[in-house]
């Protein structure tokens, strides 16, 4: 089976850019299932009903949270309405769960959305909680696992690598909304430290760069917002899993603005 998964999508600009060109990577690049992240696609922070029926509607099957998940408080009414998760360490009583499953081609496949420690809301500690969410879906014969890790810190996202890549299909990273450059097969599991933002590439992490240059040469902060035109670009990952759940091959593809598309291949280790 083939997966999609996208990064931030960090409003209109990067919905937009998922509207001109997602449907038609599906059909080139053979896509059976597609993950987004939502947390910034409403105008840079959460996600309203709007635009989430909006981003289904582009090809998204599925979507993932992080910090700014419950920005928009309508997003309490969504969780039983459509194909969404939050960060499964959030406390128990936090509306919405963590953990997706789902089958294709035949296949259970679990996705769980975790969030690291430095500089996150309050949770749990991903670290323990992930190596008994894996343990019990181990227990549960299902073999394709895919991880959404929402952190701040590489050290984190190379550190659960290093844990769980034995055990599930693929580890990948955001929040930070800059791509690195460090996509990899490991012993059968796909790694990249942050996948990237799909939108804005000419500001700050997808925003105007007005109140953050302002707050770094003066620290004072203000609003941020995300221009409604810009330089575009949409960072995807495209991976292959086997039968046993073992990533076989990995791609990133990046657009820049209606530019031809740009295809780098993982390494594979």
């Amino acid at each position: 089976m083939k997966i999609a998964f996208i990064g931030d999508i960090v409003g209109k600009p990067g919905r937009l850019m998922l509207k001109r060109h997602l449907k038609r990577l599906q059909q080139e690049h053979f896509i059976d299932f597609t993950i987004a992240n939502y947390e910034n696609a409403s105008h840079g922070f959460g996600l309203t009903e709007k635009n989430c029926v909006e981003l289904l509607g582009y090809g998204v099957n599925m979507m993932t949270g992080g910090n700014h998940s419950f920005d928009k408080k309508e997003i309490l009414e969504l969780f039983d309405k459509y194909p969404l998760i939050r960060p499964i360490n959030y406390p128990k009583a936090t509306p919405g769960k963590g953990l997706y499953n789902t089958t294709i081609l035949g296949h259970e496949v679990a996705i769980i959305n975790l969030m690291g420690h430095y500089t996150m809301p309050l949770v749990d500690n991903p670290f323990t909680m992930i190596v008994e969410e894996v343990a019990k879906l181990k227990t549960q014969h299902i073999k394709h696992i895919i991880i959404d890790i929402h952190a701040e810190a590489s050290s984190e996202k190379n550190a659960l690598r290093q844990m769980l890549k034995e055990d599930v299909s693929a580890i990948l990273g955001t929040h930070t909304h800059v791509a690195t450059d460090d996509l990899e097969v490991i012993d059968g599991c796909c790694y990249v430290t942050d996948v990237g933002l799909t939108g804005c590439r000419d500001g700050v992490i997808g925003m105007d760069d007005v109140v953050p240059v302002k707050r770094f040469l003066t620290a004072l902060g203000g609003h941020y917002d995300v221009p409604d035109e810009c330089k575009a670009i949409l960072q995807m990952l495209v991976f292959e899993l086997d039968d046993e759940g073992r990533c076989v091959g990995a791609e990133k593809i990046k657009i820049y603005d209606d530019k031809p598309k740009i295809v780098t291949q993982a390494w594979m280790d």
